[in-house]
């Protein structure tokens, strides 16, 4: 080896590190870098405070026995006459319609929103769970005050979700159960029965019903329709109803939601009440009046 070459070799072993002391100084690197991080890391969490899941404890059975007292006992606490105005129905009324619900069984699998009303007595862990007649009792007093989706959660103990799922299911129940009965049409039948009922009592033959327009106060219109929806004589956002309803308080036409700023003439003439009349296929109605013959009913406004 030439002087050169050693001069090299020692040039290159002296400025070399080996694995050993390498390794050695990479750990130590490593070991400064990781716990200021670390130090850092858990002083922020000894910092921030833990936010736990908040539990609120209701008690069903508790919520049940009240409604029970209440309304149901066989010495009530509210009488008859509460129970109608607070549940805008007679306490058989709605007897009737939560047996219905509960014993229906006409399709199987059953429908999602009677399955709802199905429920079993407890939950998977064993606790009571909410009844149809804390379910019903919520779905009734929405439509009966508007409430919100968690105002009764301090009678009923029962949470907002449930309270919009009872609502929504109890109003496709109904439909279900008495759209054939009820949500229809007038048949001849029906026709023959009321047309006898209003001549015998107000000696008006060929009477069908009264019909009507009414403003409900729309409170949630949104914002980009509250000009369509707002008549000058009003103030603040309403949408029309038209309904027919005979002597006995049934509701067999109704129709709403045309926007602009419409009167009784324009919602009438909007809405299909006369779409059988006009096609020739309303039941027969056969008066006279005045000497005329009519063929067809009359409504009063």
């Amino acid at each position: 080896m030439s002087s050169s070459d050693e001069e090299s070799v020692s040039y290159i072993s002296k400025y070399t590190i080996d694995a050993e002391m390498l390794n050695t100084f990479v750990t130590l690197i490593e070991e400064e870098e990781v716990e200021p991080e670390a130090e850092a890391e858990s002083s922020r969490m000894a910092i921030k405070p833990k936010i736990l899941r908040r539990t609120i404890p209701i008690n069903h059975v508790e919520a049940t026995t009240r409604l029970y007292n209440h309304y149901f006992a066989p010495q009530p606490v509210y009488p008859a006459d509460y129970f109608r105005r607070r549940f805008r129905m007679p306490k058989e009324m709605f007897l009737h319609i939560v047996n219905d619900i509960h014993h229906f069984n006409a399709i199987q699998p059953l429908p999602k929103h009677f399955a709802f009303f199905h429920n079993a007595p407890t939950d998977v862990v064993g606790h009571p769970t909410l009844n149809i007649f804390q379910k019903c009792t919520s779905a009734i007093r929405h439509l009966a005050y508007a409430f919100a989706a968690d105002q009764l959660d301090e009678y009923l103990e029962m949470g907002s979700q449930t309270s919009v799922d009872s609502l929504n299911y109890f109003c496709k129940c109904v439909v279900q159960l008495y759209h054939s009965e009820f949500l229809r049409k007038p048949t001849q039948e029906d026709v023959n029965r009321v047309t006898a009922k209003y001549k015998a009592v107000h000696s008006f033959p060929g009477m069908l019903g009264s019909v009507d327009c009414m403003h409900w106060a729309w409170r949630n219109c949104p914002t980009a329709w509250q000009c369509q929806y707002t008549r000058g004589d009003k103030g603040h956002q309403t949408i029309m109803l038209e309904a027919v309803a005979s002597y006995d308080l049934w509701i067999w036409h109704a129709y709403f939601g045309p926007a602009g700023s419409n009167n009784d003439i324009n919602v009438l003439n909007e809405s299909d009440l006369f779409h059988q009349l006009l096609q020739d296929k309303a039941p027969a109605v056969d008066f006279t009046v005045n000497g005329q013959q009519f063929t067809k009913g009359l409504l009063s406004s």
